[in-house]
């Protein structure tokens, strides 16, 4: 029997139900399922039915395709989603987590207005963490900027590594804007990486979610990398459609997406062992 040629780490690919706006959180299902995503992530927001837990749950028992994690309501535009605390969003993110069989939550830190939140959001993240088995992963985000000028908006800030917390996400737009260098960022982060929204972006003062492969990012390298160290989190695609013309041209940009992950999530036999193993012919 032929020798297997590469392995595949536990990692599953999904795509986020932001990466087809301005159509529905029902299209996003209905779009992974078609394409062959292993799941979706739920951002919740504006759309009502991102933020019911039963319809959520028909859409994924109908189309077959598990919801990975919860993206919590961070957004300026989702100040009232949930509440206007942001401690009871995010209990309400847990327990959409909890009942959708989501392993994540992802969660922004706060905004510097936020004062209260924001001096307590580092303990007050592990204390939730401590409450449950789902994973409460911080995400990194960028300096504002407005032609020459750079607003901090994010506190404690919106570098994550800076600061304790259990788990991670890397959003690899977010550090095209931050203008860091991500593979550095994985670094710190370490063991303590448990989710990646996998985007691309120019460096430009924009928050860009380019395809994977159309900026300057290490999108490859990175997968490759998490590829070789059996990465058991989970890789969303997180990418702007907002340009497309029409369902197709938004199919084929989330299609290109999909095939560019799962082409460098994957390392040679000789790499350290993952899990999954594709056999050659």
């Amino acid at each position: 029997m032929t020798e297997p040629v590469v392995r595949i780490p536990d990692a599953k690919v999904a795509l986020s139900t932001a990466s087809v706006y301005p159509e529905s959180t029902a299209t996003a299902f209905e779009i992974a399922a078609r394409l062959g995503y292993d799941g979706v992530e739920v951002m919740v927001w504006t759309d009502p039915v991102s933020q019911d837990i039963e319809a959520l749950r028909r859409l994924s028992d109908y189309h077959q395709v598990p919801i990975l994690a919860v993206h919590a309501p961070c957004l300026l535009i989702t100040q009232r989603v949930w509440s206007t605390d942001p401690w009871v969003k995010l209990q309400r993110a847990r327990a959409a987590a909890e009942k959708l069989d989501a392993s994540t939550v992802v969660v922004h830190p706060p905004f510097r207005w936020q004062r209260t939140y924001a001096r307590e959001f580092v303990r007050g993240i592990w204390r939730m963490a401590d409450e449950t088995d789902v994973r409460f992963a911080v995400e990194n985000m960028y300096p504002w900027r407005y032609r020459d000028r750079e607003m901090l908006a994010y506190a404690p800030g919106w570098d994550v590594t800076k600061d304790d917390y259990r788990h991670f996400t890397i959003d690899l737009s977010h550090t095209a804007t931050a203008r860091t260098n991500a593979l550095e960022m994985v670094d710190r982060m370490g063991d303590r990486l448990a989710h990646l929204h996998l985007a691309d972006g120019q460096g430009s003062n924009k928050d860009e979610h380019l395809v994977p492969g159309r900026g300057t990012q290490p999108c490859a390298e990175l997968l490759e990398r998490l590829a070789t160290t059996g990465f058991d989190g989970n890789v969303v695609v997180e990418v702007n459609t907002r340009r497309a013309m029409s369902t197709t041209e938004r199919e084929a940009d989330l299609a290109e997406a999909l095939a560019f992950t799962r082409l460098h999530l994957a390392s040679p036999t000789s790499a350290n062992p993952p899990s999954r193993v594709v056999p050659g012919s």
